[in-house]
């Protein structure tokens, strides 16, 4: 037998196509090269670490953490502000309720 009469058991079989995604090409639909195509490839948005990195509003507290100070009707002198409550007894930032 010489080369010249060999034939290819699979008559028409096509080369295979790289980079198309599924189970069997040389990439297997991970693109090529780099950062993107190795494994754990997660990488953070950077307008999530901008977000971050900004400060918080000051004085900002969540609803459901906030409580009421309740004064007793006796500790305050009648006529007299809320403010003036509030710097009387040392209270800062609370919703005062008199009871």
């Amino acid at each position: 037998m010489q080369i010249h009469n060999l034939k290819r058991t699979h008559k028409n079989k096509k080369d295979r196509l790289v980079g198309r995604g599924g189970k069997h090409a040389k990439t297997s639909g991970r693109g090529g090269k780099g950062q993107t195509a190795r494994a754990g490839n997660k990488r953070r948005p950077e307008l999530r670490d901008i977000i971050k990195k900004l400060p918080k509003n000051r004085g900002y507290q969540f609803k459901s953490i906030q409580r009421a100070f309740i004064v007793p009707s006796e500790k305050v002198v009648k006529g007299e502000k809320f403010s003036e409550v509030r710097k009387r007894l040392g209270v800062k930032g609370k919703k005062i309720i008199i009871r």
